[in-house]
């Protein structure tokens, strides 16, 4: 599934403001639930999915890109949250370099094809290096939505 399938500016966190990657994984949560997304009464649930992912392998890529995500039972379709991290955030990355584009994917458990397919398009996505700085350069949610579904239909 596309990242332009999945967004809303309501889905998007921009500028985020985080100290951690543990921070931001509490921002997307918490985007998603203030989006209409994830009821509140999932928060907890999503939110310790994604910690407990993350402590178990980093999911800080290269290239100030970090994609946290979790499959959680009782969600029925996927969530997508798209945070942009102008002055970027500590993130344990894989080359070291702060997250200035974080991707949160909330997937339901038994969509585990899907859950490989959308990371993959994510990661088609974000490999061009002019779309990364596309994304780091806007300066509104509505922009950064712009950006991903201009750039997703180039790559179709």
């Amino acid at each position: 599934m596309k990242l332009s399938a999945l967004l809303t500016p309501e889905l998007v966190v921009h500028p985020l403001r985080a100290t951690d990657k543990w921070d931001v994984i509490r921002q997307i949560t918490r985007a998603a639930v203030e989006a209409g997304a994830l009821p509140e009464t999932r928060f907890d649930t999503v939110h310790d999915a994604l910690v407990t992912r993350e402590k178990s392998m980093t999911t800080g890529m290269e290239h100030g890109i970090a994609i946290p995500h979790a499959a959680v039972d009782g969600i029925e379709e996927v969530i997508a949250i798209l945070a942009i991290a102008p002055d970027g955030v500590p993130f344990d990355t894989l080359d070291g370099e702060p997250a200035r584009i974080v991707v949160g994917l909330i997937i339901p458990r038994e969509k585990k094809l899907l859950h490989i397919k959308t990371l993959a398009e994510i990661a088609k996505l974000l490999s061009r290096e002019e779309i990364r700085t596309a994304l780091v350069e806007t300066d509104s949610p509505e922009q950064v939505v712009a950006v991903v579904r201009e750039r997703d239909c180039e790559i179709a």
